[in-house]
């Protein structure tokens, strides 16, 4: 390894030095804000949803598209991008097979979420997903439970680079937030802050957050959450909910100085939006990871 006008360059690669590289590659990954894709299934099909509305009823449930493409699609347009880190969350019953459609199409780089317990983790892993996403399981009747973790963590044979913890929540008040489960309609007892994202950061390799509130309304993201994750949180984190454009990523990457990762989904093209072009948020990225270099 030499040193040379402040770049490296390595000449040979010992097996001693892999460790070391996939940290250095973990870190470059916390302090560079990136555009993470999403794929959200509902009755099987590709969709975006407005996060407040999804309940049990048809007739309150609000519906920003609704794709002519299989899930594969999507999952293949963002291994064509190397767009690494994208979410595959299924919302209610009957997108099983609809989201091991998208794992086939790029295995073991998309992680998956919706309805994942302990008995269940392991099996979404040999389907091909990269990691798992679990809510809802770790709040039964909307406590949190230390055991259910534990179990999640262990039925994954204690590898934490396996989990995400998504901890998408509700806003009370001008500055406090509490995890929401249940497609986001039931409040639990924990709040978001620093106690409880330091008590979870043991048992997961990063976090998931959509601000429900936000979420799908293309008005802009919660400023706030942003820059409190970004002070709370020591492995990454992902924030969801009303990125709009390009703008929005530039805010992340200013609020949190790098350190969130952001998701748009109903504002763009592929997703019958107008707010961004998928190809704009690729290019941003590409520049971002140029600059990180």
């Amino acid at each position: 390894v030499d040193f040379n006008a402040n770049k490296l360059y390595v000449k040979v690669l010992p097996f001693s030095l892999l460790p070391f590289l996939s940290q250095l590659a973990n870190w470059v990954q916390t302090t560079m804000t990136r555009f993470r894709p999403c794929i959200d299934l509902h009755a099987g099909a590709v969709k975006q949803i407005v996060g407040g509305t999804l309940d049990s009823s048809s007739e309150a449930l609000k519906t920003n598209y609704v794709s002519k493409h299989p899930s594969s699609y999507y999952a293949q347009l963002y291994k064509d991008n190397d767009l690494t880190g994208a979410h595959v969350i299924m919302l209610g019953p009957g997108n099983d097979q609809a989201s091991k459609e998208a794992l086939q199409a790029w295995p073991g780089r998309l992680q998956v979420g919706g309805g994942i317990s302990d008995k269940n983790a392991q099996e979404w892993i040999d389907a091909g997903a990269e990691k798992v996403i679990i809510t809802s399981f770790l709040f039964p009747e909307g406590k949190f439970s230390q055991p259910r973790l534990d179990s999640v963590l262990k039925s994954l044979g204690g590898d934490k680079n396996k989990l995400v913890i998504d901890l998408s929540c509700r806003r009370r008040g001008d500055e406090s937030w509490f995890v929401a489960m249940n497609k986001w309609q039931t409040i639990t007892d924990m709040e978001v802050n620093s106690e409880s994202i330091k008590a979870l950061e043991p048992y997961c390799s990063e976090f998931l957050i959509h601000a429900a509130d936000n979420e799908g309304l293309q008005k802009g993201i919660d400023e706030k959450l942003v820059e409190r994750l970004a002070q709370w949180c020591s492995i990454p984190v992902t924030y969801a909910g009303g990125g709009r454009n390009l703008e929005d990523l530039e805010a992340v990457k200013r609020l949190s100085a790098g350190k969130v990762d952001l998701t748009i989904g109903s504002a763009l093209d592929c997703f019958g939006g107008s707010g961004v072009k998928f190809d704009d948020c690729v290019a941003w990225n590409r520049k971002q990871k140029a600059e990180s270099v």
